[in-house]
């Protein structure tokens, strides 16, 4: 990854824009672990939805993520020093302090006469501060339960524009505070990451997502909006540190 390229967009120039508010049932992506109260939050919380694999059925019409040259740089640090995590097509960087609560592989889940299959785990990756407020996760899905496409994706804009995508990866309610388009140096060229940062008035959200041989990666790191400004720096640099192996 020896190049890193932006391109920048910023929000609507409404100040407080919104996506329309979902009317699915959703279960958390991006939730604390410190309460179940986190898993019911109102309909303008940050919740990540089941329905990401269903998102054609209930789409989020308009993103506010429009284009802007003069958009203010990524507040970014240096995450060389933390430990990195390696999983299944993906390795992401880890916050010092941060305890890893990653689903254990269950070998014997699924396992009957009829070789049923096992469960898939909702989180390829999870971990948490140590007071659970602050989350990092990673999940992976098909592309084609993102998106309805004939042929296999590739690439995160075989999805669609950083716009378009927008519907599938910003939940309902939340305002979008910036989006961006990555562009990383591999071996073999350029792989395009989408990010996402977004929030309510109690969450506060940062989401990088890349597509490789049918399969979306998705990291996102949250906090409570009153910890976005001292934490905020350490949590977008976690979920921009997402890299596809």
């Amino acid at each position: 990854m020896a190049i890193l390229s932006f391109s920048t967009h910023s929000p609507n120039p409404n100040p407080n824009p919104k996506t329309p508010k979902s009317t699915t049932t959703l279960v958390p992506f991006l939730v604390p672990a410190i309460s179940k109260r986190h898993f019911v939050f109102k309909t303008t919380s940050l919740i990540f939805s089941t329905s990401l694999i269903a998102t054609q059925l209930y789409p989020i019409p308009n993103s506010s993520a429009e284009p802007s040259p003069k958009a203010a740089p990524l507040a970014i640090g240096n995450t060389k020093s933390w430990f990195q995590y390696y999983g299944s097509g993906f390795s992401i960087r880890v916050p010092p302090e941060f305890q890893d609560m990653t689903e254990p592989e269950d070998y014997d889940a699924g396992l009957s006469l009829y070789g049923d299959k096992a469960k898939p785990k909702m989180f390829a990756a999870r971990f948490a501060s140590p007071d659970g407020s602050e989350i990092v996760n990673v999940l992976i899905r098909p592309t084609n339960q993102l998106k309805i496409t004939f042929l296999e994706a590739q690439d995160i804009t075989d999805l669609g524009s950083l716009k378009e995508a927008a519907r599938i990866f910003v939940p309902g309610g939340a305002n979008i505070y910036t989006a961006r388009k990555i562009k990383i140096k591999e071996d073999e060229g350029f792989r395009t990451y989408y990010f996402y940062e977004f929030g309510d008035d109690e969450q506060h959200a940062a989401l990088v997502a890349a597509v490789n041989g049918g399969k979306a990666y998705i990291a996102g790191a949250t906090a409570p909006q009153s910890k976005w400004d001292s934490d905020g720096v350490k949590l977008r640099s976690a979920a921009i540190s997402l890299a596809v192996l």
